[in-house]
């Protein structure tokens, strides 16, 4: 099992950074991915970035360009580089965890209980 525990919101003013970090403890061994979502009020939940133990990144469209994912696989340490942010950024951003399980299982994935980025205009 894995625990993850995010850190790094807060409120910002539109156009300035934040650095998100999500601290994974337990047994990693069978990591594949780790994710960032955010979810806005009223809105659904979405996937922000994604990054592979191997370094491999995905981004969602709106975020290309000004937010940057990277992991530190000594110290178990994603972050979620913010640059360049806007109000529309403002949600709740949660990490998310994908691990190898047994054949007929698949995937396990966990979740932290997530960090507030508020972006004022």
């Amino acid at each position: 099992q894995m625990q993850l525990q995010e850190s790094g919101g807060g409120l910002v003013q539109s156009g300035g950074s934040l650095r998100l970090t999500c601290a994974v403890s337990g047994y990693t061994a069978n990591l594949i991915a780790t994710y960032w979502y955010r979810q806005a009020p009223g809105k659904e939940r979405e996937e922000v970035a994604s990054i592979t133990t191997s370094g491999r990144a995905t981004y969602v469209d709106s975020v290309k360009g000004r937010f940057t994912i990277s992991r530190d696989n000594i110290k178990n340490t994603v972050f979620l580089q913010m640059n360049s942010l806007k109000p529309e950024d403002t949600a709740d951003y949660y990490c998310n965890a994908v691990e190898r399980g047994p054949p007929l299982i698949g995937t396990y994935e966990y979740w932290g209980q997530g960090t507030q980025v508020t972006v004022s205009s």
